[in-house]
This record gives C-alpha cells, structure tokens and sequence, in this order.
C-alpha cells in the first residue's frame, strides 16, 4: 500500500473500514444519550448516512475527486439525523478539497479535511462547541500541527484520529448538558469511530468479512406473494445511476428537466438527480425495460436495481411504506409531516397532512425520503412538518436539493408541534408567507410535552431519576417524575399550566392500558375543568404521552 498517496481504490477502502467501524459500535453510540430515554440513534444514522456514501462508488473505477463528490452525494441522498447531514457536509467539503485530483498525498488531505470541517460548521445555523463539530475541527487542527503527521498517510490518520479521541474526552467539559449527563459527545464518538476504521484500513488491518451494511439482515422477500396467477398492478421500483457519455449525448447540453418530461410518461414517483456527469433516476413503472432503453440513448449504468412492488406491499404489511404513491393533480399547497404511531399519523392525516412520514424505530426519514415526498405530493408549494428536532436537518437538505416547488420547513420539533399546526391549517390565502406565518404562530402558541420511561439514574434539571421511573418533560427539560406513568402526566400538565388553558390534547401511547386512559380522563376533569379535554389513541411506540395544550 502506497504511504505518500491515496488514490480512488485507498479511498474505497477507507469508506468500508469507517462503516465496518461504525457498524461495530452502532449500540454503543445509540446508548451515548443525553436525555434518558432510548431515542438515541446517532449510531445508526451516521452508519445509514456513510454507507450511502460507500454503496454509491463500490462498484465505480472514476478518478479519487470523482469518486469523493458522488461518495458525499451519496451520503448527502441517506442522510438522517442531525449528525448524519453533518457527516455528509463533512464529505462534501472533503471532496472540494480534492476536485480534479487522482491522487492526493499528505498535504492535499489537509486541505480537504479542513474543507472539510468549514462545510460542516457551515450546513449548522448556530454551531455549539462540545459536539461533533468541535471533534473534527480539532482533529484536523491536532494532525495539521503535527510534525510526524506529515510524513506518511498512516501516520496522518493516526495523529487525525489520536486528536479526535483527545477532542472527544472534553467534550462534557465544553458542553455542560453532557457533564450533566456523564456522557461524552454522541457524534463526536460516531467520527472517532469512522476514524479509527481509516487507521485500521491504511495499516492493512482491515478483517477479511463480508461487505458492511447499514443494517442487520432482513428476511427474505416472500416470493409466494406473486405466482402464476397474479397480475401486475403496482409495478416496478426502478433505480439506477446513468453515467453520461459523450459518445452518445450532448453532455453540456443534457437537459435533466427534459430527461424527467419524458419519463414522466412512463411512470411515476420520479425523483431525478444529476452530480456532474452521473444521473440517478426512482421511478414506479409498469414497463421497466422500455425506461431503461430511453435512458441508455445518452450514456451506460453503473448500477440498476428492478423490484417487483407487489413484493414490496406484502412485505410492508406490518410496517409503514417508504415509497409514495403520487398525487395525479398538481395542487397549489401541500403538507408532509413526520409521525409515528397508527392514531397519530390517521390524526394528522385527517387534519390535511397529504402524506405522512413514518418515523418508527430504524425508519428514521433520510434526506432522500424526503424528497421522494417531496415529489409524490405534487404541489407548487409544500409545508413540511418534521416533528422532531433531529429530523430538521435533512428534510432543510432536501429542500435545498428539490427544485419543482417551493419548499418550506417549519420548526415543527415535535408531534405537539405538528398537531397545533394542522389542527389550524388553512390555505384560504394564495399568500405562502402568511400561510407559513399563520403555521409558525400556532406552533410558537402551543405547548407540547412527553412522558415516557427513563432508561437509567440521572439527576438533571433539579429532577432526580431512577431508572425505570416515568419522565414528564417539555423541550428537553425534565419537569417531574414518578413511578406511575399517569400521575407523572396529570403532574406535567400541571407545570405547564394546564389550568388556564382552553385545550388539553392528550395522544396515548401503545403501552397505556384501557385502566389508565379512563384514570387520567378522570384525573384530568378533576384538576382542569375550564379546559375542553380531546383524547387520542396514538398508539406510538415510545412515548406513554403527549400532551398538547393550548
């Protein structure tokens, strides 16, 4: 292996060593939760986000800096979470870094990982120190002013990840939300990880296994679902990325629009990217063979996946689909909000939401779900409600990326937040900043707050906790605590002053049992009886309660 220069094949390599790393540690890195229930999934967004990035060039033979931007554009395409839209920022900033490069030795990976951290400090509003950010910005800076880090690439990985482990520790010391919580940064241990499996790779070390994926192994498709007797109806989920070639197009003059006019004829839920000379094409179609002969007129595929769909609704019986069937009529407005729990997403769709979200454990959305929505909603303009503060990120990426409507991103933080706006929809005005404004207000009116069960002791926010006691808290502040999950309720709603209210929304969770929903009914008529009092069975999956108060 060569130790003054990384070419496209090394860097392939680096990719797989970081998400056999991060596959390693997925638990571990979902367990580093600040906040003491179990809805930490750091883990698994960043090794969802950096295998996006890996599947896109595994199979490519393209230049280093090629391989670098469409590896970050595929990563930019999985992201999810907060810490997995940095991760692909991070690559973005990387690949500039190595544009038009073949190799890249010491000093250029330098300068491409500090691009790095700018892209990165750059894609997040208001960077605080103590996470992810403050990670690899001192990572870099430790291996830039290291002398021994110049002199070879193993022992630059080396100095980059020993600066990060260093970074790492003081993070509780630069975040006092973590000290709290005795717990070291969450995504900052992700980089550490993804790190060390470029250690590993570019000293050989790398076990001999089978290729990383993003996630465990799922059952095989039930082929019994489509037999001799079956008719096709829901077609065929294509996919495949078209590498442009001038021997058979115009390059410069390849019109993407054009391209997506004509496959809109041929079937539909079309998302469309083009990075550079490469263009990847989802699309629903009866006639898939009839699609890929079209896109064959202007250049050759790197890869191509066909799937039966009827397979695919077998399959999603059980579980919320991730493709959208696409709305016919393009309207003026549109909503895309984020849910979870059968009688919330029903709720959210019967208050004007036209397509929802599932945001079920290990379905957490990605910036290129989003889009899909995006387009299978069909409208010139599209209010998007992403109910969790984790989810912001990439659904704001997607809409940068989406072109064919304006897109705007509420601060909707939570499934109160959604609720309060859909319950006060109203696209009566042709005026999208008012419609948006009128949304915003009602979110910034409501109150929303969560019970559900801690997960281990902890003393935060002048609450002690013991593990397996029930949490009542709003915006991350723990208010109260019990051994009883309805009186840790009617004990939140209290705090929040749901005796001058004029609204009291409650959406129970799938654990709540018949005996407690009749006793915090009671409960809740006795303490506010001013308040006109609607219950819902959510049926989510993680939260005993959410209250809505208005």
């Amino acid at each position: 292996m060569c130790e003054r220069e990384m070419d496209g094949a090394l860097f392939k390599t680096l990719l797989e060593s970081g998400c056999r790393s991060l596959k390693a540690n997925v638990r571990r890195l979902n367990d580093l939760n600040v906040f003491p229930i179990p809805d930490g999934d750091t883990g698994d967004n960043m090794l969802k986000t950096l295998y996006g990035g890996f599947l896109a060039i595994k199979d490519a033979e393209d230049p280093l800096g090629a391989l670098a931007e469409n590896a970050a554009r595929g990563m930019l395409l999985s992201a999810r979470g907060n810490s997995g839209v940095i991760l692909s920022q991070m690559f973005a900033g990387i690949a500039k870094g190595m544009q038009g490069v073949s190799q890249a030795d010491v000093p250029t990976l330098m300068g491409a990982f500090s691009e790095g951290v700018k892209s990165a400090y750059a894609a997040v509003p208001e960077p605080v120190e103590g996470t992810m950010l403050t990670v690899m910005r001192e990572a870099v800076g430790h291996a830039s002013c290291c002398e021994e880090a110049r002199e070879s690439l193993p022992q630059f990985f080396t100095e980059y990840a020993n600066g990060m482990e260093a970074s790492l520790k003081r993070t509780p010391e630069l975040l006092p939300v973590l000290k709290e919580a005795n717990v070291i940064d969450s995504g900052g241990a992700g980089l550490l990880c993804v790190a060390q499996g470029f250690v590993r790779a570019i000293s050989g070390d790398m076990p001999e296994e089978e290729e990383p994926s993003a996630a465990e192994e799922t059952a095989a498709a039930d082929l019994s679902a489509f037999d001799e007797n079956s008719v096709m109806i829901y077609g065929y989920c294509t996919e495949f990325l078209l590498q442009l070639t001038h021997a058979k197009t115009d390059i410069p003059a390849f019109s993407l629009e054009s391209f997506k006019r004509r496959l809109a004829g041929m079937g539909d839920s079309i998302v469309a990217v083009q990075t550079g000379t490469i263009v990847k094409i989802h699309i629903h179609t009866l006639s898939p063979g009839a699609i890929l002969q079209y896109a064959q007129t202007f250049g050759e595929f790197l890869t191509v996946k066909i799937e039966n769909m009827t397979l695919q609704h077998h399959e999603t019986a059980l579980r919320e689909k991730t493709e959208f069937e696409r709305i016919a009529k393009r309207r003026k407005n549109a909503v895309v909000a984020v849910a979870n729990g059968t009688g919330v997403k029903a709720a959210f769709r019967e208050l004007g939401a036209d397509i929802v979200i599932d945001d079920c454990a290990g379905n957490t959305p990605s910036t290129e779900l989003f889009l899909k929505a995006f387009d299978a909603v069909n409208a010139d303009r599209i209010f998007v409600l992403p109910d969790n503060g984790n989810f912001l990120m990439p659904a704001q990426e997607a809409a940068k990326l989406y072109k064919d409507s304006d897109v705007r991103i509420l601060p909707a933080k939570n499934v109160g937040d959604g609720y309060a706006a859909l319950a006060a929809l109203d696209f009566s005005s042709d005026d999208g900043d008012e419609i948006e404004g009128n949304l915003k207000e009602e979110i910034e009116d409501s109150v929303s707050a969560t019970v559900a069960r801690s997960v281990r002791d902890v003393n935060m926010d002048a609450v002690c906790v013991k593990k397996g006691e029930y949490i009542g808290f709003a915006d991350k502040k723990i208010l109260t605590a019990s051994d009883d999950k309805v009186e840790t309720a009617v004990e939140l709603a209290e705090k929040l002053g749901a005796g001058e209210k004029n609204f009291i929304v409650a959406f129970y969770g799938r654990e709540v049992t018949e005996e407690e929903k009749s006793t915090f009914g009671r409960r809740v008529a006795e303490k506010f009886p001013d308040a006109e009092f609607y219950e819902l069975d959510g049926g989510q999956e993680l939260y005993d309660f959410v209250l809505v108060l208005q």
